[in-house]
């Protein structure tokens, strides 16, 4: 699959998709993508940051950048405005609890006072009881009064672009086919595959990065992300 055909296009779409708005279905590297929205151009930047000059007039300049911990509370707010409360009891949520996000992959919009306006994560997985490793992408949200802004489709392309990058072989989702074909990915290959509880197996969708890593891939997906560090206990006097 050649990705910067994904950066490169002028994909116009929805920034609410996949797992958001209610549909069924980890610190991020310094390194990053730089392009214009709406598929102007692209190029690898120096900086951690991807520009937006002319998203929206009323918000400025629009950057996607490598998620930190002092975004937590801002996204976990952004996500619930976008999503709702039932965004925890999805199938995928089996596959994040507990677990950080595949190094080097998730990511945050800001506008140009620094808000958080978006956000996009992927997740280390296994495909089966010891099967080969891939990504699990999600959630995608954007703040909804940015809608149909393109932002959806930058942190889109920017999370294919940098999982290409690190060296990964393939991202699966639970989404929209209609959608999520505009950047190549399909059912054609997750048939024997399964997400651990109820979930939609059409919209169980899947991209190689690298030919043929998903040939002969079969079982219910397995989280293999790094785990949370548990809190210490703290005792009152």
């Amino acid at each position: 699959m050649d990705v910067a055909n994904y950066i490169d296009g002028a994909v116009g779409i929805s920034p609410l998709e996949g797992e958001m708005a209610g549909r069924p279905e980890g610190v991020g590297s310094a390194a990053s993508t730089s392009f214009a929205i709406r598929g102007v151009g692209a190029s690898r930047a120096a900086t951690p940051s991807v520009a937006f000059g002319d998203i929206s007039p009323s918000r400025g300049e629009i950057s996607v950048v490598a998620e930190t911990a002092a975004d937590v509370a801002a996204r976990e707010a952004l996500l619930d405005r976008a999503m709702g409360p039932k965004r925890r009891k999805k199938s995928s949520e089996k596959l994040r609890r507990g677990r950080r996000p595949s190094e080097g992959l998730a990511f945050v919009v800001r506008d140009a006072a620094g808000v958080v306006a978006g956000t996009v994560r992927l997740w280390d997985v296994r495909l089966g009881e010891g099967g080969p490793a891939a990504l699990l992408l999600g959630p995608l949200a954007v703040d909804p009064a940015l809608k149909n802004a393109g932002i959806g489709s930058a942190l889109m392309r920017h999370a294919l672009a940098e999982a290409a990058r690190l060296g990964h072989a393939a991202i699966l989702l639970v989404g929209d086919a209609p959608y999520y074909g505009r950047f190549g990915f399909s059912a054609d290959k997750t048939g024997a595959l399964a997400m651990p509880g109820p979930y939609e197996r059409h919209r169980l969708l899947a991209l190689e990065l690298v030919e043929g890593a998903l040939d002969g891939a079969h079982g219910t997906l397995k989280a293999a992300g790094r785990k949370l560090k548990a809190l210490p206990l703290t005792f009152a006097a």
